[in-house]
């Protein structure tokens, strides 16, 4: 039956609004997302860490840029960026650091083996993934030397991932990664195509073009996770001078040390199943910790340091309970001490002298006045510290200083690991792995920012607009019909 135009215009009305509530004004235009921060953790692939340290290759591996290590055998990439859209789950991330694989030692000490992986970077697109990465490597046999620039090292196996709606962090966990054609290649032939990499994960901070810059959060470990977001390099004070800063009080100054890789692996691995948990204002590199706000004296002419910094580290898991804090150093005569206030077993012994570091040139360039990554010696008192786990003399993590004597200058920036990963979902199956709730498919409570969150509530109301219109045109068609308005 034809209707009133009345009861077509009501019609047509109510129609435009149902499409108005299927398709939301933020779906309809979603605003892509910055990747700013984060990290990628990756073996590469363990049985080859272990075939490169092994009694075959008698190698061994070395981290470049920044790169760190998570666990017993897991790579940490730092410094995420890149986008993503939550409309249609396109993700796009490139991290930095890198590792350096050599062995197979010859006599005339090259290695048969050299092989670097850096700078990884994860695309997801349609259902897809890809994990490319810098590589140069050394062909077996020939010894030929091949560099190449982000090559498509690996797919990723993302069954059942729904890559949508994501909040921040967006964070992955166990995605399976098989070898491609052009990996094999690059790989120097050690693997061929198909032979399955160590799973993947990830987690980054987004955010909108809109929002402004995070703020730094407090420098605290989630228990799951023995990292955390560092904070940005502190600025250094204002100051209507620019000219250096004679002998005296410091404008900013922070000291950077790991303490020892292997103690870090140990302390996370599959014997101690521990953590470490920053306080008081130490921040977390991925590859070291930054004691901040260094407070004392520094005399540019001489080079010379006499600072305390914030910030301490503790260390607990099986049998260990360890906390370094109240971090001092000093230099003179081209050397530097690092002392910390140690805390084992309920007792604290105050200002121990853990490590001794050269600093031969510590004299400000351009407002800055660094020592970088500067090789440490165990001390005595670091022995004792340590509950005799390592001998006095023994190489512990290189130390880095940094002292600004201009109100221009600004201390190094660490790398940056993003925020902590709010739920890690465990993969059911190797073909399966699963997301965290901000990549997963639309939680029930998510914010009113990601457009497929409130799918069930647009649905609602559509609904709701569908019978109230169906309603309203067989009402019209009941009144043109008896010219009686019915009763309610």
């Amino acid at each position: 039956m034809m209707l009133s135009r009345p009861a077509r215009a009501l019609a047509v009305t109510l129609f435009a609004a149902l499409l108005a509530a299927l398709v939301p004004a933020g779906a309809a235009h979603a605003e892509s997302r910055t990747v700013n921060g984060g990290r990628l953790d990756w073996g590469i692939k363990s049985s080859f860490q272990s075939y490169v340290t092994g009694p075959i290759a008698q190698g061994s591996w070395g981290l470049t840029g920044g790169a760190a290590t998570i666990g017993g055998s897991q790579f940490r990439f730092h410094s995420a960026q890149g986008t993503y859209d939550p409309a249609t789950g396109a993700f796009e991330a490139a991290f930095s650091g890198g590792v350096h694989f050599t062995g197979h030692r010859k006599a005339d000490g090259t290695n048969e083996l050299d092989l670097t992986i850096s700078r990884p970077r994860i695309r997801i697109q349609g259902g897809s993934g890809t994990l490319y990465a810098d590589m140069a490597s050394k062909a077996k046999g020939s010894g030929r030397v091949t560099t190449s620039s982000q090559v498509p090292l690996a797919t990723l196996g993302l069954g059942g991932i729904d890559m949508r709606g994501g909040g921040s962090p967006v964070s992955l966990a166990g995605v399976p990664a098989t070898l491609t054609p052009q990996g094999a290649s690059a790989f120097a032939g050690y693997y061929p195509a198909g032979t399955a990499l160590d799973p993947v994960s990830l987690s980054v901070d987004v955010r909108t073009p809109r929002q402004q810059a995070p703020t730094n959060p407090p420098t605290t470990t989630a228990p799951s996770d023995p990292t955390t977001r560092p904070s940005t390099s502190p600025s250094p004070k204002a100051s209507s001078s620019k000219a250096p800063s004679r002998t005296g009080s410091l404008r900013a100054a922070a000291v950077d040390w790991g303490v020892r890789r292997t103690f870090r692996e140990y302390v996370t691995g599959a014997i101690s199943q521990g953590r470490w948990t920053l306080a008081d204002g130490a921040q977390d590199g991925g590859a070291l910790f930054r004691f901040t706000n260094g407070k004392g004296t520094y005399d540019p002419k001489k080079g010379t340091l006499d600072a305390a910094f914030a910030g301490s580290v503790r260390f607990t898991g099986a049998h260990l309970d360890l906390t370094l804090g109240k971090v001092a150093v000093k230099v003179t005569g081209g050397t530097g001490t690092l002392s910390a206030d140690v805390t084992s077993a309920g007792k604290t012994d105050r200002a121990v002298p853990l490590v001794t570091f050269a600093a031969r040139d510590f004299t400000p360039k351009n407002g800055l006045a660094a020592v970088t990554e500067a090789p440490a010696t165990l001390t005595e008192g670091g022995a004792k510290a340590f509950g005799g786990m390592y001998k006095a003399g023994t190489a512990m993590d290189p130390v880095s200083l940094a002292v600004t004597v201009d109100a221009e200058a600004a201390l190094p920036a660490l790398p940056d690991l993003g925020s902590e990963a709010a739920q890690t979902a465990t993969p059911s199956a190797p073909a399966a792995p699963a997301a965290t709730a901000s990549a997963a498919a639309a939680p029930a409570a998510a914010s009113a920012e990601s457009p497929s969150s409130s799918t069930g509530t647009y649905l609602a109301i559509a609904a709701g607009v569908l019978l109230v219109a169906a309603l309203a045109v067989l009402g019209a068609v009941r009144r043109r019909r008896t010219g009686r308005t019915p009763t309610v």
